[in-house]
């Protein structure tokens, strides 16, 4: 959690903790985020900065989970910048969740997104086992309340779900019913939202392909930007896209840097990530480029990223995106 971010999510959580009696100063202590950055609009912060505001605001709201819900609908397509007009220029809803999980950095979410597609369901999971749990419910909360203001400006309309399941403790269901449209299952494993399949085909009403390619292309750009400052893990992502198929191991990388294997993962985990994460990464952005420029084969593809066997790749693919390299090719092409 240590990649740069736009401070508007700051600015719209420090502004709903005022009206809810929590000063700014207050809200913003400790983050090293003065009360005048909140007014630049093109300033960024790192993330972890962003968590120590809500640690704050969670330290003084009565009830986190029904704040949180409350915060992600302050959270509309415009808020997104680039990555909002990416979603709304796609041609389906299914291309726009798909680009929407590709580029979740460019969002404020914390919780992690992947779509799994069954016969009959699309289902939306969220991951939040990484989050402190003094913020997890909160920020789940938020994050998937915010998942629902997206896909109703995308519609005008809200998607009906087939099932709601929620890692929050059990509650009063009625203020999730209302976001949401359907009584969830609390206290769930897992928190994912399940609805028709043939949903994910369904034309968005402002579709054009040409912008959707621009602004994917300038969401790339932005990602790449703020992945390329100083510090371990970007070190070590240089590092591994020098030699695809050859990808140093974590003990390489930690003699390179004239440290031990400890330290390097301490300095990882400092910075939200681990030597896996980013070798996942760096896998993904690459099969994604090949991918589209169609010149390679999937074979091809599956050495270069330094599979043994193509099934191997595939499987990746699939846990990365929710989709198959050829679906994933299929749909540039056409596009």
């Amino acid at each position: 959690m240590s990649t740069l971010r736009a401070i508007t999510s700051v600015r719209l959580q420090a502004a709903y903790g005022a009206e809810q009696g929590v000063p700014v100063s207050v809200a913003l202590a400790g983050s090293g985020i003065d009360a005048a950055m909140l007014n630049q609009a093109d300033a960024t912060i790192e993330s972890a900065q962003e968590l120590k505001v809500i640690e704050n605001l969670c330290a003084h709201l009565d009830d986190p989970v029904s704040h949180g819900l409350a915060m992600g609908q302050r959270y509309h397509l415009s808020s997104y910048g680039v990555w909002g007009f990416a979603l709304l220029s796609s041609p389906t809803f299914g291309d726009a969740i798909r680009l929407g999980v590709r580029y979740l950095g460019l969002t404020f979410a914390f919780v992690d997104v992947r779509l799994q597609e069954t016969r009959d369901n699309a289902v939306l999971v969220l991951e939040d086992a990484g989050l402190p749990e003094a913020v997890r419910p909160y920020l789940l909360a938020r994050d998937a309340s915010a998942i629902m203001v997206i896909q109703e400006e995308l519609f005008s309309l809200r998607v009906p779900l087939t099932a709601l399941r929620l890692r929050l403790p059990d509650r009063d269901p009625a203020q999730v019913i209302s976001l949401f449209g359907r009584e969830p299952v609390f206290d769930s494993a897992v928190s994912e939202a399940a609805f028709a399949r043939g949903l994910l085909d369904m034309p968005l009403p402002q579709a054009n392909p040409v912008t959707a390619r621009l602004c994917e292309e300038q969401c790339h750009q932005l990602l790449v930007q703020r992945h390329s400052r100083g510090g371990t893990a970007a070190r070590l992502r240089r590092r591994l896209l020098q030699q695809p198929g050859r990808f140093p191991s974590l003990e390489t990388l930690a003699e390179e840097l004239h440290m031990s294997p400890r330290t390097l993962r301490r300095h990882l985990n400092r910075e939200g990530t681990g030597y896996q994460e980013l070798l996942d990464e760096v896998r993904r952005m690459l099969a994604e480029q090949w991918l589209t420029l169609g010149i390679l084969t999937l074979e091809e593809i599956s050495e270069r990223l330094g599979y043994s066997e193509l099934s191997n790749f595939i499987h990746a693919f699939r846990r990365w995106t929710g989709q198959t390299p050829a679906r994933y090719r299929r749909g540039r092409v056409a596009g």
